[in-house]
């Protein structure tokens, strides 16, 4: 039953994540708006042509950024609040801590200073008696936080999307036998045992064996392999696949959650809900960091009480109140989700589209790599390599190319494709085949040009009485093991020639490898292919690791498997059968040249399908993870270093005070400079 409720725990729990950026991207669009006029008005005197401004000292711009400011605090920022408040509880300071403790003061302290202004020394005020606001400070804290929660939400918005394309392969009603006749009925209805008839064209309904008829059967979604399976009577058929051509009875093995479908949804919802966030980094900073703040502030308030002069209670609040706005955490906020942005943004332009910032910072101590063989490490379409053509053919290669093709049109098989549109690219014009027939999992025959054309494999040919079929079979043995496959053709019962076809190498991947290895990547090939094909693959492209007819289970029980301490595992794939494994690998890498749902699965595309994109992916996030690094640790000695100054230990030498307006400049001026270093991503180089 944990398996029936698992896919719509998944679309329930990406339901949840949808409302929850729907709700933080509604406070954002408000808290923004509401902010930016607040913000410029208070900039103003910043600026020296609006300094003298009438409107920057009026009571009107005072009150006006209370008003805006308000909303912002109490509607955009509630969530905080709410988990500020939940951290406490729990006795687990986190950043939102510290989010609310500045914004709190922040606004605070403004509050005072609109209605209770003779609390402060006259020290503290402006050339026009006027108190210092800090309304914008709190507005804008809250407002670049929402902008990083909604980045991370937006992440992970699309984690049901994946399930939702599995559960859309599976039709939805199966054609019943029953003694009265075929019946359409719910696939919710099927039960073990009973017969379904599956007709050309349409989907398995269930997990079953076939009783009656013959067929080939696309299971790419399973191997990821472009051939179709044939399938008679006593081989074994999933739900999901495609009939190609033929009738099927199918009996009902497994059904419902129990199906080999469902069971690839369940590893992709388990996968994709458990997830290491990149902001565990400032959150445990912020646990011991918080207590300090709350700490230094309490001291400064009793310092100042206690050996400060008249009127120290003024002067204990006014320096209580810089020490939690310098320490607001406001460039900590933006540490993250600003060298995200940029670098993501700089990984699009080279074609790496990343998802989900958690992976980044998997992608940047990544060790191991696991690469799907057809469409990943090759082009994934079956090509005509050669013509081979016997010493008695009285045909030159593209004359027996016409033949091969003038039947292979009517034929749907990937390999006949290839062939068809290798007569395609010479331009060749392809004749009626008036009466083609088709021999399943062996060949077809037709008249073209009034000669009699058998096309298909060699024990084909042998059936229907070719004649000198050594020559081409000695010839195609070199190709046949190196994992080729081999369409032999006669004319007039003569064997005429040999097509090879094959799955050529993407021309950048062993570049890719190489590059990959330079980094200190381990690359172990996994594919549903036979063995032979595999060790040809991996021994032309140095792979020293392989493993062949691997299920969509298997690969996904490898990556597990891989998944020892230490080791941090990557997953490069470009199919449904490829899900599972993308979903639980520490990173998941999709070919964008291959299925949706393997893209939908996997936190990294790479546009162009092109296994270099993985070099530029590693190497952005490892820069990306230093450029993180690098603004949470100035923002942290920002603070270590501006808590003291507010707390004013330099007043009893130089009389120097750092005033709330000076606190709340530096802690924007802190915020610039992580922006400045994340902006530096922009210009990181990566291998050409």
């Amino acid at each position: 039953m944990a398996l029936e409720r698992n896919p719509a725990m998944d679309l329930e729990d990406s339901g949840e994540s949808d409302a929850e950026l729907r709700d933080m991207t509604r406070r954002f669009q408000v808290g923004a708006a509401l902010t930016l006029p607040v913000f410029v008005t208070a900039m103003m005197h910043f600026v020296p042509s609006w300094s003298h401004s009438s409107w920057v000292t009026s009571e009107s711009a005072r009150w006006m950024q209370l008003i805006m400011t308000t909303p912002v605090v109490f509607y955009a920022g509630q969530p905080f609040f709410v988990r500020a408040w939940q951290s406490l509880r729990h006795r687990s300071l986190n950043m939102f801590t510290l989010i609310a403790l500045g914004v709190g003061a922040a606004y605070g302290f403004s509050l005072v200073a609109m209605f209770a202004p003779g609390w402060f020394p006259e020290s503290l005020r402006d050339g026009h008696g006027q108190l210092p606001l800090y309304f914008e400070a709190a507005a804008v804290i809250i407002v670049l936080v929402l902008l990083g929660q909604m980045l991370e939400l937006r992440a992970r918005a699309r984690t049901g999307s994946a399930i939702q394309e599995l559960l859309g392969l599976q039709p939805k009603t199966a054609r019943l036998i029953t003694p009265e006749g075929d019946v359409d009925v719910e696939l919710e209805a099927v039960k073990v045992g009973q017969r379904l008839r599956v007709r050309p064209g349409e989907k398995v309904p269930v997990d079953g064996v076939v009783m009656e008829g013959s067929s080939h059967v696309d299971e790419s979604m399973l191997t990821g392999e472009p051939d179709p399976v044939v399938k008679q009577a006593g081989a074994q058929v999933t739900g999901g696949t495609l009939n190609q051509q033929g009738s099927l009875v199918v009996e009902a093995e497994r059904v419902g959650a129990d199906t080999m479908l469902a069971q690839i949804v369940q590893l992709v919802g388990q996968a994709q809900r458990s997830r290491a966030p990149i902001q565990a980094l400032a959150d445990k900073i912020a646990a011991w960091f918080v207590p300090m703040v709350l700490l230094a502030s309490v001291m400064t308030f009793v310092l100042w009480i206690w050996l400060g002069p008249e009127p120290s209670l003024a002067y204990a609040i006014a320096n209580a109140v810089a020490v939690l706005i310098i320490a607001c955490p406001c460039a900590l906020g933006l540490a993250t989700p600003m060298s995200v942005m940029v670098g993501i943004g700089r990984g699009a332009k080279m074609g790496v589209l990343i998802r989900q910032a958690e992976a980044i910072e998997k992608l940047a101590t990544l060790n191991t790599l696991a690469v799907d063989k057809t469409g990943t490490l090759t082009l994934g379409k079956p090509e005509v390599t050669e013509i081979l053509l016997s010493s008695q053919s009285p045909f030159s290669v593209d004359e027996s190319l016409r033949f091969a093709a003038a039947l292979e049109r009517h034929s749907e098989h990937p390999l006949a494709y290839a062939v068809v549109q290798a007569a395609d690219k010479k331009k060749l014009t392809l004749p009626e085949v008036p009466d083609f027939q088709a021999t399943a999992a062996a060949g077809v025959t037709g008249s073209v040009d009034g000669k009699s054309v058998i096309v298909g494999k060699v024990d084909f040919l042998h059936q229907q009485g070719v004649r000198n079929l050594a020559e081409l079979e000695a010839l195609a043995v070199p190709h046949q093991t190196q994992g080729k496959s081999a369409i032999f053709l006669a004319v007039d019962h003569e064997a005429t020639a040999v097509v090879v076809v094959s799955d050529p190498i993407k021309p950048t991947t062993p570049e890719a490898l190489a590059q990959l290895r330079a980094l200190g990547i381990s690359v172990v090939m996994l594919t549903g292919d036979n063995e032979r094909t595999a060790k040809r693959i991996a021994s032309t492209l140095g792979i020293e690791r392989f493993h062949a007819e691997v299920s969509p289970q298997e690969k996904h029980a490898f990556i597990s498997s891989l998944k020892r301490p230490g080791a941090v595992v990557g997953m490069a794939g470009d199919g449904i059968n490829d899900a599972p494994a993308l979903a639980e690998a520490d990173v998941g890498i999709a070919m964008g040249t291959g299925t949706d749902i393997a893209m939908e699965t996997a936190p990294v595309t790479l546009v162009k399908g092109d296994l270099r994109g993985i070099v530029h992916a590693i190497q952005l996030g490892r820069a990306m993870m230093r450029n993180i690094r690098q603004n949470l640790l100035f923002a942290f000695l920002y603070n270590a270093l501006g808590i003291p100054l507010a707390a004013g230990i330099l007043y009893p030498w130089f009389g120097w005070l750092l005033s709330p307006m000076i606190a709340g400049a530096a802690m924007s001026l802190s915020s610039v400079s992580v922006i400045a270093n994340a902006l530096r991503l922009r210009h990181v180089r990566l291998a050409a």
